[in-house]
């Protein structure tokens, strides 16, 4: 299955992801993390839900936790998202691993049952 790679902050940018599902093929994306303990919060499980979602993608993100010194605090939240947005896997904190098979047929299904990426008109190849 292709698999494409960002980071953290590259969430904040749809259109990375676009590229990677519509031009590059990618099917699984996979995001090593730092968000904040406060960005985190409010942002980290939105944003890998919407990028799953509107690229009809597994998003895996392994994300560092913690508290590393007086100022700053990592969220961690290491998640699993399938194609439909579904969240399949989470380790909240604490060292660990979230396991999940990830299948291409997955991607398939859902991008047979709405079918956005061909209908992506500021997208067209």
């Amino acid at each position: 299955v292709p698999v494409g790679l960002s980071i953290c902050y590259d969430l904040r940018f749809p259109e990375l992801y676009r590229k990677l599902t519509q031009d590059l093929g990618a099917q699984i994306v996979v995001i090593p993390a730092a968000f904040t303990a406060h960005t985190g919060a409010a942002h980290w499980h939105v944003l890998m839900r919407a990028r799953a979602i509107e690229n009809q993608v597994w998003i895996v993100a392994a994300a560092q936790w913690g508290k590393h010194n007086e100022k700053r605090e990592s969220f961690g939240h290491s998640l699993i998202v399938d194609p439909w947005g579904t969240i399949v896997g989470e380790r909240a904190e604490g060292d660990g691993v979230v396991v999940h098979a990830l299948t291409g047929a997955e991607v398939d299904k859902r991008r047979a049952q709405m079918p956005c990426g061909r209908h992506a008109v500021l997208w067209k190849r």
